[in-house]
């Protein structure tokens, strides 16, 4: 049997299919590659996942808003389970290109429900975000907190992805589990995040960024700890027993967090990757962006329970790993 990977040249699409092909998982996946940050990065990833995994690891260019394209992906393959992980990333984009979140976050979700009903697929696990908490004040965020008050259209809509997925759960009793990513980290990030910011940055002489005046907190979960807590949950579908589940369902359908369990401050991410860069950074202070929040913190505790999810990289050594990742592919 198949596994299909949304987004494989992604960060995390990337990550989750060399797990998958590692434990001999057949994989098949799909993606745009799109120039929301530089393509060259996403074939670099695709190069890697051929050169490790051969022909264990199949890729089709494609848009998941495209359901004939989405369909040709799957034609002739036993595809048994979805990790969908292709959306249209970034919460200060979703500010100057709204449509492109419509069209990949929502209309492509729902395709790749109508995908998984008609496939009658053993489990479907979708990326959610930590931004659907928006402007919560209460930390650390549990799933169980409210969450229809976001800040970003980016956020409203991987909140609408999950109450799409409650309603294809309840209706056609799909197994299904949402996982909220915090702020992920590591080697072969993506170029708009903040660790790939401040290192290219620093690496360069070039000042950075500092918004909120650096009063800003985040739960920063580096990228194999995410990879455990997916591949865990895809091994997991919820029952459809009609017992409460993570996110309050009593369909099919759970909800995570995952996260490092730990809001670290802005000014210590700085100081870890001027000490891994082995140079000071030259700091720019801006105030906050629309559309951000001040702190994300996740709750970890169903995940822990439900998934064995125990995020095991501190900051510290996760930084070292990036920026040495970092030096290597761009010979620095």
């Amino acid at each position: 049997m198949t596994v299909l990977v949304t987004g494989i040249a992604g960060f995390i699409g990337h990550a989750v299919a060399a797990a998958l092909a590692a434990r001999g998982e057949q994989v098949v996946g799909i993606d745009n590659l799109n120039d929301y940050y530089d393509p060259a990065l996403k074939q670099a990833r695709l190069a890697d996942l051929r050169a490790r995994f051969g022909d264990a690891v199949a890729f089709v260019k494609g848009d998941i808003a495209d359901d004939e394209a989405l369909d040709a992906a799957v034609a002739g393959r036993q595809v048994d389970r979805i990790v969908h992980l292709a959306a249209q990333a970034g919460v200060r984009y979703s500010l100057e290109n709204p449509r492109a979140y419509v069209r990949s976050n929502l209309a492509g979700h729902v395709n790749m429900l109508e995908l998984a009903r008609g496939l009658a697929v053993r489990h479907l696990v979708y990326a959610s975000s930590s931004s659907v908490y928006g402007g919560n004040r209460q930390l650390p965020f549990r799933v169980e907190d409210r969450a229809d008050h976001p800040v970003s259209l980016y956020a409203a809509t991987k909140k609408s992805d999950e109450l799409l997925s409650e309603s294809y759960a309840h209706l056609f009793r799909i197994p299904q589990t949402g996982l909220r990513f915090f702020t992920v980290y590591g080697p072969w990030g993506r170029p708009e995040m903040a660790v790939w910011l401040f290192t290219a940055a620093i690496l360069a002489g070039q000042p950075i960024k500092v918004f909120n005046g650096g009063a800003m907190r985040r739960d920063f979960t580096y990228i194999d700890d995410i990879v455990a807590g997916v591949l865990a949950a895809l091994d997991r579908p919820p029952a459809d027993d009609g017992a409460a589940k993570p996110g309050g369902s009593i369909s099919p359908h759970a909800i995570y967090n995952l996260g490092n369990n730990n809001a670290e401050e802005l000014t210590r991410l700085i100081e870890v990757i001027e000490e891994a860069c082995g140079r000071p950074a030259v700091r720019e202070l801006h105030p906050m962006q629309p559309g951000d929040v001040s702190a994300t913190y996740a709750d970890i505790a169903a995940a822990a329970r439900d998934l064995g999810f125990t995020p095991s990289t501190s900051i510290e050594r996760g930084v070292r790993a990036f920026v040495d990742w970092y030096r290597a592919h761009y010979a620095i």
